[in-house]
Formats: C-alpha cells, structure tokens, sequence
C-alpha cells in the first residue's frame, strides 16, 4: 500500500491510498480510499506509517513530567568499577557475595542513606544484602572496613 497524489487539471491532486498487485505477469493497482479530504499532515502521517517509518508526532504536550531522578552517577561508578575489574579483586570467582559487595561499592552513588538500616550506607549496610554479618571477617561495629 502506497499513498498517490494524481495530478488533476486545474484542480487540487487527488490523494489516493493505492495497493499494488500482480495478475499474470502484469503490475495493476487498485485504490483503496480517497484521501482527498484529509487534512495534510494526516496524510503524511499516514505516508509515514505505510513507510515503516514511525510517525512524526509531537509528543511534548502527550505526557507531563512530574519528577525526573537523575541516574548518570550510578553508571559512571559502575562503569568505572567494572573497567577497574574490581569485581575480580574482590573474588576471583563469580558469587552472589561478590555481586551483593559490587553493588554496595555503587549503592552509595544512588542512596545516601540506607532505608533499611537508617543509618549511613558506607557503614553498616552489609546487612541488608547479605542478611547477616560476616562472622569471621569482621566485627559488627567495623563492618566493613576503611569504607
């Protein structure tokens, strides 16, 4: 399917939505619906569609924004700490362990604060992804270390 625009004389041109199809051998086509009518852009909308392309539409005015959390910081720590290959440093092997320690390096970029705990992420928030305390490696009050 096509839309056509057939020159009239002395006239507006027709507008035309068109299939094209093959009988015997030989190409024909057959209108489909009248356009002529139709406001401009909707046709070109329509043109568009038929195209495979998506349709040129102003959707400023369809949604309205009522907050916006930023995210770009999370990514940049992220995408450093995995160009970094801190992940292998922290265990050789791939874990939940290591995973739930990866995402506590980058937690801090999206919370200030732990929800669960209610105290500062980089102190005691261990327990919230790993659901107890390490027990040989560290103590409660230091958990973990130098962070």
């Amino acid at each position: 399917m096509y839309v056509a625009r057939v020159p009239n004389r002395g006239s507006p041109p027709a507008i035309l939505l068109r299939e094209s199809y093959r009988e015997g051998g030989a190409v024909k086509t057959r209108t489909l619906a009248n356009l002529t009518r139709w406001p401009e852009a909707k046709v070109d909308a329509l043109a568009q569609v038929l195209k495979g392309r998506p349709p040129q539409l102003d959707l400023t005015e369809a949604f309205e924004i009522t907050r916006s959390l930023p995210h770009g910081h999370v990514a940049a720590v992220a995408g450093t700490a995995a160009r970094l290959g801190m992940a292998e440093l922290i265990d050789p092997a791939p874990s939940r362990t290591r995973d739930l320690v990866s995402a506590m390096l980058v937690a801090p970029a999206r919370w200030g604060r732990c929800s669960a705990c209610r105290v500062p992420t980089r102190t005691t928030c261990m327990r919230r992804w790993i659901g107890r305390w390490p027990a040989k490696t560290a103590s409660k009050s230091g958990w973990p270390p130098g962070i």
